[in-house]
């Protein structure tokens, strides 16, 4: 056999486990941002009309987070926040409106307490959080929205009961830890 038809053959089979390589690397790394931001990926593939664009922005929300130092409570503080929540829970029953609000700003205390930046604006937060807390992230949009509504009245005592509880499951994953949990283990 001639160099030539060595070459030949050689270069096509190199270009197709080449090209096959890359979309492996791509297709995985695809996964990984899927698993990590859960419903949040598909949520910015829509918002970005296009999925290389998307990925883009969320490798950089995962490249902003790891700059920040996010940090565990310890359990004197856990319990702190704990009791607060259920005094702002108390407060829902005669003042609904007020509680929401209430919510709302010991999320962000906690959030800031973890070492996540709240200075930077409602929609860098979701990007922070989407990073590690991606599965709850609609929650907080939820209850932040019901909140804004409620500053001007227009909130039902229902929608507010709803808020509260998406405040909640946020909440509860920030002061569990179980978001910095799943980093940890290489998630």
């Amino acid at each position: 056999m001639s160099a030539s038809t060595l070459v030949a053959i050689i270069v096509p089979i190199a270009v197709v486990l080449i090209i096959i390589a890359v979309a492996l690397w791509t297709l995985s790394r695809r996964r990984r941002l899927r698993e990590r931001f859960g419903p949040e990926y598909d949520r910015t593939v829509a918002e970005q009309n296009s999925r290389p664009a998307a990925e883009r922005e969320l490798r950089a929300r995962e490249e902003r987070h790891d700059r920040l130092d996010i940090k565990e409570l310890p359990a004197e503080v856990r319990h702190q926040y704990a009791d607060d929540w259920s005094s702002v829970q108390e407060r829902f029953v005669d003042r609904p409106g007020e509680a929401v609000a209430d919510a709302d700003r010991l999320v962000a205390r906690l959030m800031t307490e973890r070492g996540y930046p709240t200075d930077d604006g409602y929609e860098q937060r979701l990007a922070d959080l989407s990073v590690e807390h991606g599965r709850t992230l609609e929650h907080y949009r939820t209850a932040h929205e019901i909140n804004v509504r409620s500053g001007g009245g227009q909130a039902t005592t229902e929608e507010l009961r709803g808020a509260m509880v998406h405040y909640r499951a946020l909440f509860e994953e920030l002061l569990s830890d179980r978001g910095n949990a799943r980093r940890n283990d290489g998630s």
